[in-house]
């Protein structure tokens, strides 16, 4: 089966490498079938991200299946979709530092920490 270059979905995209980290976690773990997604409300800018590995289907959070092995699943509260709707999920490595990192077309502005931002 050949990777796309993104998996696009309606209300997130993950990059290969995004995709790639979750496959190898994983993999690692020996369970797992994707991630959780939601936002809450702390810090200075209002709004954080939350992203968590999951072992199973959270219930009542919007799915959206990256491939057989992902799957992405949406806290389905209005605020959070309405948060992250159109953002992409890239997965970067800088220097020993690695994270999940959001490029999101809702955000207005974000603290000078980078821990969160406004819609």
């Amino acid at each position: 089966m050949t990777m796309q270059t993104e998996a696009t979905h309606s209300i997130v995209t993950l990059t290969p490498a995004a995709v790639q980290h979750i496959k190898n976690h994983i993999k690692g773990e020996g369970k797992g079938c994707g991630i959780r997604i939601s936002v809450k409300t702390t810090g200075c800018s209002g709004l954080s991200y939350i992203v968590e590995m999951v072992d199973s289907a959270p219930s009542g959070y919007v799915s959206e299946v990256i491939d057989k092995e992902v799957s992405v699943f949406i806290d389905p509260d209005p605020k959070c979709i309405a948060a992250i709707k159109g953002s992409t999920l890239d997965y970067v490595k800088q220097g020993l530092n690695q994270k999940f990192v959001f490029q999101n077309p809702n955000e207005k502005g974000a603290c000078g920490c980078g821990e969160s931002f406004t819609v």
